[in-house]
Parts: structure tokens; sequence; C-alpha cells
């Protein structure tokens, strides 16, 4: 007998919450990026990790990969790196004597949690290789489409501080990331904790609680989360006030941002928005559920202008400033 939609919705909390105490064993603090990493994931979009180094991205990616019995590999960006370092390539091979063919070797890119660290290091032409990746779940390689395992998550890391010799995301590819995550530096006590964890004769372990099949039954009970007209047109009027053209943006979206969000953006809002409400135990979007993740949905969606970059506009100003510039309808 099928679970009713209820017993679905708790078994999705419950795994859920599992998931992220496991995650906890190892990770320490950074709970607001887990919950947000953990909504991108259940929401089947890829993530930004933006940190210095020394945060635990790499940790907190591999940890994520082994509570949920996925594959994992993880690429270093360099300036010298090629599309089909990642992607994989045709070798020349002898299988049996006085025969020779060409067969694939796959790149890292075939798994299902990729994580690339320091995406912004590697040249544009690289990074392009991805984009089919991301949206399609395959890659085309010598002619040949071939697709990814199910699910497939990218993950990547860049270091806000050191851009010598790096090469900034273009918007069309930095759009195809449902969030951008910040890491911030823990506190004392952050530190602290740290240090006893990892510095002992024992280290914590993570171990799996969910598999690959239990991640796609979580994402398509997400996508059945009911989405009111009235909730879709307040995620649409959110994304148009980052635009300086629009109305109802707020003065600081008109003198410091030269374009806003994408529609992508109002994607993001309303898929993260469901995760959101299927963990208060609720199959209905609200607009509180809208705006619960808009920071990480349309921080890296806003281009500044020129103004805009020389005076260190922080984005996520200008994304409290457009949430409240929209009323909620009554």
């Amino acid at each position: 007998m099928s679970e009713s939609l209820p017993e679905q919705i708790e078994r999705f909390r419950v795994d859920v919450g599992r998931l992220r105490e496991e995650i906890r064993k190892v990770v320490v603090g950074h709970a607001e990026p887990i919950e947000q990493v953990l909504a991108a994931l259940l929401a089947g979009g890829h993530v930004l990790l933006e940190g210095v180094p020394g945060l635990g991205k790499t940790l907190l990616v591999r940890t994520l990969a082994r509570c949920l019995s996925l594959g994992f590999s993880r690429v270093q960006c360099t300036p010298d790196l090629v599309p089909a370092d990642i992607l994989g390539t045709s070798v020349l091979v002898e299988p049996e004597p006085g025969r020779r063919e060409f067969r694939f070797e796959p790149g890292p890119v075939f798994t299902h949690v990729l994580l690339a660290d320091e995406l912004n290091r590697a040249t544009p032409k690289t990074q392009s290789a991805l984009l089919e990746a991301m949206q399609e779940g395959a890659v085309t390689q010598g002619g040949v489409r071939r697709e990814l395992p199910v699910p497939f998550i990218l993950l990547a890391t860049q270091n806000p501080i050191e851009m010598e010799g790096t090469y900034p995301l273009p918007e069309a590819q930095i759009d195809r990331f449902l969030f951008l995550v910040r890491l911030a530096n823990p506190g004392v006590e952050g530190i602290a904790e740290v240090v006893r964890r990892t510095t002992g004769a024992e280290r914590p372990e993570a171990t799996a609680v969910l598999t690959g099949p239990d991640l796609l039954t979580a994402r398509a009970l997400v996508r059945r989360v009911e989405l009111p007209p009235p909730v879709a047109e307040y995620a649409a009027r959110v994304v148009r006030a980052t635009h300086p053209d629009d109305p109802a943006a707020p003065e600081a979206v008109r003198r410091y941002v030269r374009w806003g969000a994408s529609p992508r953006a109002a994607q993001a809002l309303t898929l993260a928005g469901r995760v959101v409400a299927l963990l208060d135990g609720r199959a209905h979007l609200s607009f509180s559920d809208v705006r619960h993740h808009a920071a990480p949905a349309l921080r890296h969606r806003l281009i500044l202008n020129f103004e805009g970059d020389a005076e260190g506009i922080d984005r996520d100003d200008l994304v409290r400033q457009s949430l409240a510039a929209v009323p909620e309808p009554s």
C-alpha cells in the first residue's frame, strides 16, 4: 500500500533531519550553509560555494556524498586544465594483436557528486565544458553525446579574496547555479571545536543514511508541492524588483545595479521554497517560503554597475531591499 501525502511529507522531514545531523557530526558550524546546500540539493540544483581556504568546503561536499552513498570526484581547477581533463578523451588501444581501436576514457565528470575546486582558476574554455553537464546532465565529446549518472550534482568553489590570476565566471554560467552559498569564518568557539575534533586520536566519520534513489524520491515530492498563483506572482515581482528599470525597484538597486536577476532566479526561489514548505510539514508554498532562501538564490545573479563595484556594495543588502520593496498580496 502506497504512502499518503502526509506520510510522505513526514518521511521527507525525518530523512532530511537524519542527513543534516550526520553532516554536522563531521562539519563544524556552518549551520546556515548546510541548510542552504541541502535545500539546493533537494531542489535539484547545483551550488557555488564561496569562502576563503580552510573553512571546510571540500569536507562538506565529500561528507554530503558519503551520507548519500553517491560517487564522488574532485577536480582541482588550474589555468592549464583543459576540457578533456574533466570530460574524458578517446585513447587508442589494442584489444588484441593487430587490431587497434579508439576507446572513450570517461573523465571525473562521470560521477554523482563533482567538486570543482576553485572553478574561477580554470580558463573560460574549461569552465564552459561544464555548461552542458549542469543544464542537461550530459556531455558531448568527440561528437558523441554521453549521459551522466543520475543524480548529477556539481558543487564548485571559489576564493573571494585571491582574485589574481583568476577568470571570473561568465554570467551565463553563474546563472546556472541554483545557489551561491557563502561560508564565513568561524568564531573562537567554532575554531576550538575544529581543533578538538581534528587533532585527537579519533576523527568523526560520517555514515550513509540515504541513497541516490532516496534523493530522487525526495526531489519528486518537492515538485509536487502546490504553488498558488499569488505566490508565483510574488516570486516574479521580487525578481523584477532587482532590475533597475522596474518601477518597484528600490533606490539602491536603481543606483548600483546594471542588470537584475534572470527568470532562473524565480525558479530557484520557488523550488527552494517548496523544500522549506515540506520541512514545515506543508504541501503548499507560502510567501515566507519564497523569501527564506532569497539571498543565496539572488546574490550571484545581480550584476553591479561601475559605481556599485567601486563602492563595494553588498549584494545581500540589495536583496533585502528588493524584498522590502515588494509587499505581500493581501
